[in-house]
């Protein structure tokens, strides 16, 4: 990290705060609404005068198992930019927000891809048209902002998620995590520990960076397969 990300932190949780204190209030679409409306950059994902979050995406990528994917999907893609990434790792990508504005902004971003594709849905009530469409499945820096985190919702968030997978599909799952001192990271480690325990899927591999966690998994029927 360098000296200057230190500003990106200080940045982000600024607008993490925000988006919690507006959750209750509007709900995920509105609350994201209404931070993408005060700023179209808000955790800066797109500043060129931070490194941090380009190299996450980086090493994340770098972190996925090394085949070519057919389809993937990014859950809660924001403004596009991991999505961008994994158009060099996929044919096809489609990123997925709740927000109209953060699609807006992807769509712009990544027009000159062809293999990207952006559309608004809502995690929590994701169409069954979706499902086993993907090989690989993205959740990256999204879960911990939903304002009810029960272990039955998690489970089946978890359950939801997996049914997104194909066959010999994978599902990368990315959070904020230091080292579970802090209250987001204790929330995070719920969120992968509930992933680690549902009974659909199994943890291939997981890995412990600065100031994140990445959980790779797969659909257990495919680890029989």
């Amino acid at each position: 990290m360098l000296p200057q990300d230190i500003a990106l932190f200080i940045r982000s949780a600024k607008t993490d705060a925000r988006l919690q204190h507006l959750l209750p209030k509007l709900g995920a679409a509105g609350a994201l609404e209404a931070v993408y409306a005060a700023d179209p950059d808000p955790w800066a994902s797109a500043s060129s005068k931070y490194r941090y979050q380009s190299r996450k995406y980086e090493v994340m990528a770098s972190l996925l198992p090394e085949r070519q994917f057919a389809r993937a999907i990014d859950v809660g893609c924001g403004p596009g930019m991991l999505s961008r990434l994994l158009a060099a790792r996929a044919s096809a990508v489609v990123g997925i927000d709740v927000s109209q504005s953060a699609i807006e902004l992807a769509r712009v971003r990544c027009a000159d891809l062809e293999n990207v594709s952006f559309e608004v849905h809502d995690l929590l009530e994701l169409p069954a048209s979706l499902n086993g469409m993907f090989d690989l499945v993205v959740v990256a820096d999204v879960l911990y902002y939903l304002v009810a985190l029960a272990p039955d919702q998690l489970n089946a968030i978890a359950g939801r998620i997996a049914l997104l997978l194909a066959p010999g599909g994978v599902c990368m799952l990315a959070n904020h995590y230091v080292i579970c001192l802090d209250s987001d990271s204790r929330r995070s480690r719920r969120i992968h520990d509930a992933f680690r325990k549902f009974s659909g899927l199994v943890v291939l591999k997981e890995y412990r960076r600065p100031f994140y966690l990445v959980t790779i998994l797969a659909s257990r029927e495919n680890e029989s397969s």
